[in-house]
């Protein structure tokens, strides 16, 4: 809920900026003022003088937690911002409940919460993994990886992609198993959900960067063919081809519900055995 949190934010940076400036403008000269009159008040120690002098606690709390938010909502409206993959759609690339850092002017400089694009810097590139508003319902927001760019004409059949008429290569590296908590089934809208658990692990190149992905040999494929990207739009597809909701199902993604490019996994967890990944820290995606 990357949006609502935004918001929040907001409302607490703006809140307690507007506190702490009209305490500093209408009220602290005076009760500072008013504090040192009082009797006995030069013979204190500093400490003493200190604590008689203090703000009022909301006063106190806003003069000391406005920079707070002020850096932080800076920090995560410009330059990076915390994500956590709540469910194993990008696999193998992304694990179940990793929590990764997310780039915020790779793809240009936006307005928070409006998320209005006003500095154009760089655009998505094929392979790029990208976090974005869901266009289905823009309050939650989803990761996968660009597939097709503004223009490109993408096809997949037999479970092969084709972009631009050429097939995308991948390279087969082993058959695998799925954890069992990847909350992850075969997505078949008309006879419903097919449960997964072997797959098959290839190596893909997209552009310039190799996903590793997984395939279901038991799951339907949804062929398509010459599905062309309108402009500013982007395809994207999850590294567990199988078993995510992405572009196949729901459509295309604007350039508008771009969140930035997910760079790097800062935590991991293993809710099987409530354990942290150590192997998984700091590990750089594609």
């Amino acid at each position: 809920m990357g949006q609502y949190f935004a918001i929040i934010l907001v409302i607490l940076t703006v809140a307690s900026g507007v506190v702490s400036l009209i305490d500093i403008l209408f009220f602290a000269k005076a009760r500072k003022q008013k504090v040192m009159q009082q009797e006995g008040f030069a013979g204190l120690n500093k400490k003493a003088k200190k604590e008689r002098l203090k703000a009022p606690l909301v006063a106190d709390y806003a003069r000391s937690l406005f920079p707070v938010f002020l850096i932080v909502f800076f920090v995560r409206s410009f330059v990076v911002e915390p994500f956590r993959v709540p469910s194993g759609s990008m696999l193998p690339t992304i694990q179940l409940n990793e929590f990764l850092l997310i780039n915020k002017f790779d793809y240009g400089i936006r307005l928070p919460v409006i998320d209005k694009l006003i500095i154009p810097i760089g655009t998505p590139q094929r392979g790029d993994v990208v976090v974005f508003h869901y266009p289905v319902f823009t309050g939650v927001d989803y990761i996968k990886t660009v597939v097709g760019l503004p223009g490109d004409k993408i096809s997949y059949v037999n479970k092969e992609l084709y972009i631009n008429g050429q097939l995308a290569p991948k390279k087969w590296i082993d058959n695998t198993i799925e954890p069992a908590n990847s909350n992850l089934v075969g997505i078949d809208p008309t006879e419903g959900a097919v449960s997964a658990t072997m797959v098959k692990q290839y190596q893909q190149t997209l552009g310039k960067t190799v996903h590793t992905i997984n395939n279901s040999p038991i799951a339907s494929a949804f062929d398509f063919k010459d599905v062309v990207v309108p402009p500013g739009e982007y395809f994207v597809m999850g590294d567990n081809r199988d078993n995510s909701d992405d572009s196949r199902f729901w459509g295309f993604v604007s350039d508008k519900d771009l969140v930035g490019k997910a760079f790097m996994v800062w935590m991991s967890w293993d809710s099987t055995t409530d354990s942290v990944r150590w192997n998984r820290l700091g590990t750089m995606l594609p």
